[in-house]
């Protein structure tokens, strides 16, 4: 049987894939252009620092002005406990600390090992779309049993996790401010899904970059009128409220973002949001 497509239908699907693949090539040729740093081993701490630290500063500036002002001050979820400068200082120390002494190690011994290639031509947008929401997908599945195993098993919560829990009211800084373990668990988790799906440079930037900042949105103790949780429909994403019910509890809803999981498993708690 001849499944090969009539030339009008491959002429369109041809037209329709070189279409989205334009869509993003301005941004690949752009991202290319900088080829010798990216394939440097200082370009994976660069870029993860530098977008952890830009996502954290609006919310860092929101915790300074929300005390003085009673309209941003509604947005809070714990509007009786506010970060000082005296503990948001000690976790952005860790964080340079751990991207130096552990991360960048780390990325060194994968560029030694694995040098990476800069394809020519960018991925299509709708190819970028569907990977990173399975990254997303299966980060959030990985780190919904780690995260469960650390609570339930005690040796594992105290020589690990506890130091995650340091503050109940979650704050931005407190995103990486985890165990040398934890960081590198999870590191593991975000690098090793993009590779297994075989995702182009770009989409894993992308991932990465979709990855730090939700992670960054689930501790910064806010609930915006745009927070994500409020634009994925049918309460499927937890955002905000759900972990940081979670640091206020300890015994539910671990997983990171999506709200499935904790319901299949009867570890849902409902926040005032949902």
């Amino acid at each position: 049987m001849n499944c090969s497509l009539p030339d009008g239908a491959l002429l369109h699907y041809t037209m329709e894939g070189r279409r989205h693949r334009l869509c993003l090539q301005s941004l690949w040729d752009l991202v290319a252009a900088k080829e010798p740093l990216i394939k440097s081993p200082f370009f994976p701490v660069l870029f993860s620092f530098t977008a952890y630290m830009a996502f954290c500063l609006p919310y860092i500036a929101l915790d300074f002005l929300s005390i003085r002002l009673p309209n941003l001050r509604k947005y809070k979820i714990q509007p009786q406990n506010y970060p000082t400068l005296g503990m948001m200082v000690p976790c952005i120390i860790q964080s340079v600390y751990h991207h130096v002494m552990l991360i960048f190690p780390v990325t060194f011994l994968h560029w030694y090992w694995r040098p990476m290639n800069l394809p020519v031509i960018a991925p299509a947008l709708p190819e970028v779309l569907l990977q990173v929401t399975v990254c997303l997908l299966l980060f959030d599945f990985e780190y919904f049993l780690w995260h469960l195993l650390h609570h339930r098993v005690p040796w594992l919560y105290k020589t690990f996790h506890k130091v995650h829990h340091k503050h109940v009211s979650t704050f931005a800084l407190t995103t990486q401010y985890s165990s040398v373990w934890e960081l590198l668990s999870l590191g593991f988790f975000a690098a090793i899904n993009p590779l297994l799906l075989g995702c182009h440079p770009l989409t894993e930037m992308i991932f990465f970059l979709v990855n730090i900042f939700l992670s960054v949105e689930d501790h910064s103790g806010y609930d915006l009128p745009w927070s994500t949780h409020r634009l994925v429909p049918f309460g499927l994403y937890g955002g905000a409220p759900h972990h940081d019910l979670h640091h206020l509890k300890f015994k539910s809803n671990y997983a990171p973002y999506f709200t499935h999981w904790d319901k299949l498993f009867g570890t849902f708690t409902k926040s005032h949001s949902n």
